[in-house]
C-alpha cells in the first residue's frame, strides 16, 4: 500500500486545500501517515506571505534531506505560494523536489506523481484553472472533527502594494452557491457544527445561484446558516472596503454567526493607507466597526497591522520597490507599542469573560494537561476544562474560572 505523508504551513486557505489534497489522495490509493520515513511521496504546502516563511521552506526541505528523514525514492512535492511565487526556480533550489504544484492545480498532484514515478521527470504546474479543481476534488471528508473550512472564493483583485496574494493565488473568482451549499450539508452529515467560510476576502463574494443570478456575501450568510446542522459560522477573512451594511444586518439577524470577527486595518494613517492602495480610510473603518458594534456590543474585533510600510512587502510587489525611509529602532519601537497595546487590551477583554457562562464546542484533548478537554467559545477563545472525552464534537456550556489560563467548567443545571 502507497503511502503519503504531509505538512502544512500558513492560512486557512493553505489548511483547506491541505485537506482536499488528503481526500484526493486517499480516493487515488494512497494511505496517509504521520511518518515521514514511511511516506511513499512526501507533499509540503507552503506560505510565502512573508520572506521568513519563505525561507523556512527550503531550510525544511534542505534538513529533512540532509538528516535522510524520508525514502531515497520517495516523491518530494511542494505546494502552496512559495511554489505559486517560485515556479521553476524551485526545480533548481531545491534539486530534491520531483512535483511543484500551485493552490488551483491540487487536483493534478497524483496524476503528475504517477509521471514522475513512470519517467523520472520533474513536473511544475502552477497555473490557475478558474475553480477546476473542485470539479475534480471528491467529497470532503471530516476526519471526525466537528468543524471545518469551506473555501467560498480564491484569489484577490485588490492588489494591495505589497501583498503577493494575486500573484500566487490569481484575482478573485466565487464558487457557485449550489456547489458551497452542497459541500456544506455533506460535511453536518458527518457530524460537523462549525463552518468557516474562507477566501482571501471573502465579503467581496460574488458567486452565483442556480439561476445565475448573483449571490452578495451577505446572502450566503443567510443560506449557510439555513443548511441543517449548522450551529456556527465564522469567515475571514474581510476587507473593510467590502463590508456592507447587509452583512452587519446579518450579524444581527443570524445568531449562527460566531461574534468573532477578523477585520484587517493596516495601518491608521490615510497617507500610509492609500500607498497601500487600501481602499478606504481610517474613518470608514471606524464607522464599520461602530456599526458592527451596534448589534453586537460585545463582538470580539482582531485585526492586522503593518507598523513598517514599505518595508517588509514581498517581491514582486509595488512596495518592493518603494524607499524604505523609516529606521529599524523606529519600527521596533512601534510594534512594541502595539504588542502592549494588544495585550493591555487582551486582559482587559479577558476579565470581563470572568465567571459569565459561555457556549464552547469541544475540540479535544487539551494541549497543556491530557486529563483535560479543550473548547472554542462563539468569541474565538480557547478554554480548558475538565470533562468525559464524549462530549468531544459537541456543544457545552461552560463558566470561566480562571481568565489567565482560560479554564472553565461544565455548568451543570
Amino acid at each position: 500500500m502507497k503511502k503519503f505523508f504531509i505538512q502544512t504551513w500558513g492560512c486557512q486557505m493553505n489548511e483547506y486545500d491541505s485537506s482536499r489534497l488528503i481526500d484526493l489522495m486517499c480516493s487515488s490509493g494512497y494511505v496517509q501517515t504521520e511518518e515521514i520515513s514511511e511516506g511513499d511521496v512526501v507533499i509540503l504546502i507552503t506560505c510565502a506571505i512573508r520572506e521568513k516563511a519563505q525561507e523556512k521552506v527550503f531550510n525544511q526541505l534542505f534538513s529533512w534531506k540532509h538528516k535522510k528523514q524520508y525514502k531515497e525514492n520517495a516523491v518530494v512535492c511542494l505546494g502552496g505560494c512559495v511554489a505559486s511565487q517560485e515556479g521553476e526556480k524551485i526545480l533548481k533550489r531545491a534539486p530534491m523536489v520531483g512535483v511543484v504544484f500551485g493552490p488551483q492545480t491540487i487536483h493534478r498532484v497524483p496524476s503528475m506523481i504517477d509521471k514522475v514515478i513512470a519517467t523520472g521527470e520533474r513536473l511544475v504546474d502552477v497555473t490557475f484553472p478558474p475553480m477546476e479543481k473542485f470539479d475534480f476534488l471528491p467529497n470532503p471528508n471530516a476526519h471526525g472533527s466537528a468543524s471545518a473550512f469551506v473555501t467560498i472564493m480564491e484569489g484577490c483583485s485588490n492588489f494591495c502594494t505589497y501583498c503577493v496574494v494575486p500573484h500566487t493565488r490569481g484575482t478573485e473568482i466565487s464558487r457557485n452557491v449550489p456547489e458551497i451549499i452542497a459541500e456544506i450539508a455533506h460535511l453536518t452529515s458527518q457530524g460537523v457544527k462549525e463552518i468557516n467560510l474562507i477566501g482571501q476576502n471573502v465579503n467581496s463574494f460574488c458567486g452565483k445561484h442556480e439561476d445565475g443570478t448573483v449571490c452578495t456575501f451577505a446572502e450566503l450568510l443567510y443560506l449557510v446558516a439555513a443548511v441543517d446542522g449548522v450551529e456556527r459560522i465564522r469567515f475571514t477573512t474581510s476587507n473593510p472596503q467590502d463590508f456592507t451594511d447587509e452583512i452587519i444586518q446579518a450579524f444581527a439577524d443570524l445568531p449562527q454567526i460566531a461574534n468573532a470577527l477578523h477585520l484587517p486595518v493596516q495601518n491608521g494613517s490615510n497617507r500610509i493607507l492609500k500607498a497601500m492602495n487600501r481602499k478606504y480610510t481610517r474613518e470608514h473603518y471606524i464607522e464599520v466597526v461602530r456599526k458592527i458594534r451596534e448589534v453586537r456590543p460585545d463582538i470580539y474585533i482582531s485585526t492586522d497591522f503593518i507598523v513598517g510600510f514599505p518595508g517588509d512587502p514581498r517581491p514582486n510587489t509595488p512596495a518592493a520597490g518603494y524607499p524604505d525611509d523609516i529606521p529599524l529602532q523606529v519600527k521596533k519601537e512601534r510594534l512594541y507599542e502595539l504588542q502592549n497595546a494588544i495585550n493591555n487590551q487582551a486582559q482587559r477583554y479577558s476579565r470581563e469573560m470572568l465567571h459569565t457562562v459561555q457556549k464552547v464546542l469541544v475540540e479535544g484533548i487539551s494541549v497543556r494537561d491530557t486529563a483535560e478537554l479543550r473548547g472554542r467559545t462563539d468569541n474565538n477563545r480557547t478554554v480548558n476544562f475538565v470533562g468525559d472525552p464524549s462530549l468531544i464534537g459537541t456543544f457545552v456550556d461552560i463558566k470561566i474560572t480562571d481568565v489567565l489560563t482560560h479554564t472553565g467548567e461544565i455548568v451543570t443545571a
